[in-house]
């Protein structure tokens, strides 16, 4: 089994906000994994809060490449690389090739019927009021619009956005700009802004805070839970968990991690980080088994790859390029 590493940059349209970061570019890695001639590619961005780059996510696989060389399986993926962008790059190309080899396509694996068009949130980013309004007002075709909030000049961030899209659907995303009493201070602007769930109000490893908060509102876990291994840390904290495939690993912990969710009592979500359609399609399929998708990251790309994840009616559509044995070879 052959490894082959690329890093590639991806330009944005424009700068992307959120809590203390600005994006102006997705830079990741791509996994080319061959194997008997048949080949399988996976995608990471990386987690950027824990440090992680394109070039340590190389540094990593280039570390266990001996070992992949020998051959690899997925449940052997999980024991060799730790939770993060390199596993899931590796993990994904494994399920790409896996379909290639064996004629069962990856959702097939999966236990789904095949891909279909998923609704997902479109992201606005903490913008001042008037430029997120004009981006909640392109986004005309969609029904379901995530905000991203900082802590600062929220209240008439969420009216303008509200105003902009009266009919839409509204989820936040804090990125951890919160604390207990500062989420609660902005409630009322939330509830008078109809929002229907507030992603990680509260910095990691201050949860302990949310005890007995009763809020109103949905509450998701994105930074706080990492893999499977956080979830229990989480169980009545959250109603929510945000599944990444970089953060947890890969598409394998990621169906593990929405069957876990739900046996907690949670509903399980699936986001992402900025990349393109490549790291969209295994994505897809942990967003069959989810309430809640978020993967519009292609649509902030200057460009996306071929072939691209269809974006219409509020919904993403990924494409037949990942995850499939070559044309007729598919089993039935």
């Amino acid at each position: 089994m052959h490894l082959h590493i690329d890093i590639e940059r991806w330009p944005l349209k424009v700068p992307f906000r959120i809590t203390g970061h600005t994006f102006t570019e997705s830079e990741l890695i791509v996994v080319t994994l061959t194997d008997g001639g048949v080949s399988g590619r996976g995608e990471a961005a990386g987690v950027y809060y824990r440090g992680e780059t394109a070039q340590t996510m190389a540094q990593q696989l280039g570390a266990v490449r001996p070992l992949i060389g020998l051959g690899m399986t997925r449940e052997a993926l999980r024991l060799l690389l730790p939770p993060g962008g390199a596993r899931n790059a590796l993990d994904c190309a494994l399920w790409d090739l896996e379909a290639r080899r064996s004629g069962v396509t990856a959702w097939q694996t999966a236990g789904l019927e095949g891909p279909k068009p998923l609704a997902t949130t479109h992201t606005i980013g903490a913008d001042p009021p008037q430029v997120a309004a004009q981006t909640a007002a392109s986004y005309q075709g969609a029904a379901r619009l995530k905000l991203k909030l900082t802590g600062e000049n929220d209240e008439a961030r969420l009216r303008a956005v509200r105003a902009a899209r009266p009919d839409a659907w509204i989820g936040v995303d804090a990125n951890q700009a919160y604390d207990a009493a500062s989420l609660r201070a902005v409630l009322p602007a939330l509830l008078e802004a109809d929002v229907q769930l507030i992603e990680q109000p509260v910095r990691v490893g201050s949860e302990r805070q949310l005890e007995g908060f009763d809020s109103p509102i949905p509450l998701a876990a994105d930074e706080s839970v990492q893999c499977l291994a956080d979830l229990p840390k989480v169980a009545g904290l959250f109603d929510v968990v945000n599944i990444k495939l970089d953060k947890c690993g890969g598409l394998t912990e990621a169906l593990a991690m929405a069957a876990e969710i739900r046996r907690l009592g949670m509903k399980p979500m699936v986001g992402c980080m900025v990349g393109t359609s490549l790291a969209m399609a295994p994505a897809c399929v942990a967003g069959a088994r989810c309430d809640l998708v978020d993967l519009d990251a292609p649509l902030f790309l200057a460009k996306d790859r071929d072939p691209a994840a269809l974006y219409g009616s509020g919904t993403v559509h990924c494409p037949d390029g990942w995850g499939v044995p070559p044309t007729g070879a598919r089993s039935h």
